[in-house]
């Protein structure tokens, strides 16, 4: 009997010691490994299958050279006019008006713009509203691109302003 309760105070004290001490906590780093500045991220294995057999290339870091007078219209009657000429990355006219039935018109003159940036975004910044119109080439088209541009926007039509896309062999635009 007596090895009974010996036995058994044994093993309640083990029982206590292995409940009295908690594991230490994991050590977690809160340093930032160094990568070297020309380390491109890592990407995922499921974005790499998905992008695998696509045709993607990247903006061209050239210089931008863009030249178009064009107007545009779809069958809902969305409608535009665009007049642009870029050169070296340099605007040197721009003149934009996208008129959206139903809903109003927007209108875009470069006098009222500051070029901000030239590569590999051309960037045009409104002077007194923060409009800001970026022009970037992939291939043979140029994209021009609207954002936070409702001061130059009449009624509701900057909530229906799309990109106007031009061809930059031909100088059309869609």
């Amino acid at each position: 009997m007596m090895r009974l309760r010996r036995a058994l105070a044994l093993l309640s004290v083990a029982w206590l010691a292995a409940c009295a001490a908690p594991e230490p906590p994991p050590t977690i780093s809160t340093s930032v490994p160094e990568r070297s500045p020309d380390a491109k991220p890592a990407l995922r294995n499921d974005t790499l299958k998905h992008l695998a057999n696509r045709q993607l290339k990247p903006i061209d870091t050239r210089p931008l050279n863009a030249k178009a007078g064009c107007s545009f219209r779809d069958p809902d009657g969305y409608r535009g006019k665009l007049r642009l000429d870029v050169k070296e990355s340099n605007v040197r006219r721009f003149e934009a008006n996208v008129s959206v039935p139903k809903q109003g018109d927007c209108s875009f003159k470069l006098q009222d713009f500051q070029q901000t940036a030239s590569a590999p975004i051309v960037l045009l910044v409104a002077k007194h509203s923060g409009c800001k119109v970026n022009l970037w080439e992939q291939g043979d088209q140029v994209t021009v691109a609207f954002r936070d541009c409702r001061a130059e926007c009449s009624g509701s039509s900057v909530d229906y302003l799309w990109p106007i896309l031009v061809d930059n062999r031909k100088g059309s635009c869609s």
